[in-house]
């Protein structure tokens, strides 16, 4: 049967008794909290590790208790209360961050939908609940998250502060729409929004090759929801002293973290259910084990992948330095977009051709030749408004500017140029002296006489 033709057998989801369903629940609840209280410490052994440190070694053998002592640390730590800040939305703001992050997990299968493992005697599936427009739920619980950031930045009263919760903003707006497209994709192959139905359609080969633009453009888009380097621009502290959450502490402040890297799991969660085969073991295993995707071994399979995963994350942040906001935004809607909308079309086209029941050469020709001539028209027009851009910046004067007219020092624009700085030497007049001899030509302040003395 065809993916796209492939009916969703959601009806093992909704049957658990209430104490069952508390039990998963506080499961899902407890494998966030130990996975984040494990990756935080092993981001810092690993950043350590990078630049040739040694890392958290106090706290419990290895340092392993780093986490704890952090967590202990900030509450102990005063709760201060901005005198200029709206109190409650201060104080709901944390809560709002960290709440959405936990739900989405609620929909994420830790093993097969047809594998019922027991519990305390009961038989259950080893997912909480599934929905017939699951992903779509995940994409609304993350947008709520950022919520809390914007009202954080606005409630603090303060202006940095609100400066990175508008950053968070225009960062969710731009990357939402290359995520969505990326998401489509996977829905197109799948022909469904179910997160167990999605799994289950990559038994024969995992989404990452069928849609590798997708899973790329995905990995792109979830380091700037979770707001993490080389995209972590809300809270820049070169230009932002520490953004939105500034005028936290304590224990609000430690929401704010632990909404971070709650979010960092979910994402991580949701690019192995849509393109890592989920809980699938990978293909060398599953091909002579048979018993690999049975039981629950499935869990240890999904469990490695998201680490993997995870330390993306981390090496992203030990190697590349955080991009300028203007380039951030570039990206977003320059790139990423019109990239994932292509993608979309192309992978749209296709789904439609193999609906037709057209073989793989008559697909290629199809597709080729349309990504061919859209290559061409591309080219033809780059030419006539490479040279048109040429003319107009031939013709343009550069225009100079005070950079200190708002108070404090500023780059200059393209097209705008830097007032020549006092008391520096045109370049052509600068001559190259040998040390210990006289200085007679690239100045006039001493006379001829004076240097023939010297």
């Amino acid at each position: 049967m065809s993916p796209s033709l492939a009916a969703e057998d959601l009806s093992m989801f909704g049957t658990d008794p209430w104490w069952l369903v508390v039990v998963k629940a506080v499961f899902c609840f407890a494998f966030l909290m130990v996975t984040v209280l494990f990756s935080i410490v092993w981001e810092r052994k690993v950043v350590a590790w990078m630049q040739l440190r040694v890392g958290p070694n106090r706290h419990g053998p290895w340092g392993m208790l780093q986490s704890l002592a952090d967590g202990v640390k900030l509450m102990l730590k005063e709760d201060l209360i901005v005198k200029r800040a709206d109190k409650v939305v201060y104080v709901l703001a944390p809560i709002v961050a960290a709440i959405p992050a936990f739900m989405a997990i609620a929909v994420i299968p830790f093993g097969p939908a047809g594998n019922e493992i027991s519990i305390f005697g009961q038989r259950t599936t080893m997912q909480l609940t599934d929905l017939p427009i699951a992903v779509l739920y995940i994409l609304a619980v993350a947008s709520v998250g950022i919520y809390g950031i914007v009202l954080a930045g606005w409630s603090s009263g303060s202006t940095y502060p609100l400066l990175g919760g508008l950053r968070s903003c225009a960062q969710m707006i731009s990357y939402e729409i290359a995520m969505g497209a990326a998401f489509a994709s996977v829905f197109l192959y799948s022909g469904s929004m179910s997160t167990s139905t999605i799994v289950e359609q990559q038994q024969d080969r995992w989404y990452i090759i069928l849609l590798p633009v997708s899973f790329l453009l995905y990995i792109v888009t979830m380091v700037g929801e979770t707001n993490r380097a080389p995209f972590d621009m809300p809270e820049s502290e070169g230009d932002l002293v520490g953004g939105f959450n500034t005028e936290y502490s304590s224990i609000k402040f430690a929401m704010f973290m632990l909404a971070e890297y709650v979010n960092m799991v979910t994402v991580s969660a949701v690019a192995t259910t849509l393109f890592l085969g989920g809980w699938r073991a990978p293909w060398p295993v599953s091909t002579f084990w048979e018993g690999a995707n049975h039981g629950w071994w499935p869990m240890l399979w999904f469990v490695i992948k998201v680490q993997l995963l995870l330390f993306g994350f981390i090496w992203l942040r030990g190697t590349l330095p955080r991009v300028r906001y203007d380039q951030l935004m570039k990206l977003g809607w320059k790139v990423l977009i019109p990239v994932s909308v292509t993608w979309l079309m192309l992978v749209a086209t296709v789904r439609t051709l193999r609906n037709e029941n057209l073989d793989f050469a008559d697909i290629a020709l199809y597709v080729g030749g349309g990504v061919l001539v859209l290559l061409l028209l591309s080219f033809v027009v780059d030419m006539f408004r490479g040279g048109e851009k040429q003319k107009r910046e031939a013709a343009a004067e550069p225009v100079e500017f005070d950079p200190m007219a708002g108070g404090f020092p500023v780059p200059p624009l393209p097209g705008q140029q830097l007032p020549p700085v006092p008391r520096r030497r045109p370049h052509r007049e600068r001559e190259l002296i040998v040390s210990g001899g006289t200085d007679t030509h690239s100045d006039g302040s001493l006379d001829g006489k004076e240097a023939s003395d010297g």
